[in-house]
């Protein structure tokens, strides 16, 4: 009797485990709602929705964060090529990254504020809650980063 009663507790704490594992395994990829915040105020400025299609990652804006006075539906006035004057919320900003080891990397990130494209790397920090995103000219070390939060 006294085997059955010590088994439960151990059953029910596996159980727990291999139904939280999944989740948790879920966060282990960037794609996902993620909100941006502002590396300069620590103010939230957009939604990004990362997908990924074939191993590769894209981010397009869903959402700004925007003061009152501000323009609530600006376009990409900087842009060049076919972005330039399309609205920034549903603007494709991050393209072609991959998973390279514990991050991603070789893609781009555009900045929708002054219309520059720049090389990018990713990386999840505490467990996929939070990601790092680095848009850099040349080398990462010339650059700047954000880290976003998960939404979802």
């Amino acid at each position: 009797m006294r085997a059955a009663r010590c088994t439960a507790p151990l059953f029910f704490t596996l159980s727990l485990l291999a139904t939280a594992l999944p989740a948790l395994a879920g966060n282990a990829s960037a794609v996902g709602l993620w909100k941006s915040i502002d590396d300069q105020t620590g103010k939230p400025k957009a939604d990004i929705r990362i997908s990924e299609s074939n191993g590769v990652l894209k981010g397009r804006v869903e959402k700004l964060y925007r003061a009152p006075g501000e323009d609530q539906h600006p376009t990409c006035d900087n842009c060049k090529g076919e972005d330039k004057g399309r609205p920034v919320i549903g603007l494709s900003i991050i393209d072609g990254m991959k998973k390279d080891g514990d991050a991603y990397g070789g893609g781009t990130i555009l900045d929708p504020e002054n219309g520059k494209v720049y090389k990018s790397r990713m990386k999840l920090l505490e467990g996929g809650a939070k990601l790092e995103v680095r848009g850099y000219i040349g080398i990462p070390a010339l650059g700047r980063s954000q880290t976003w939060i998960r939404q979802e």
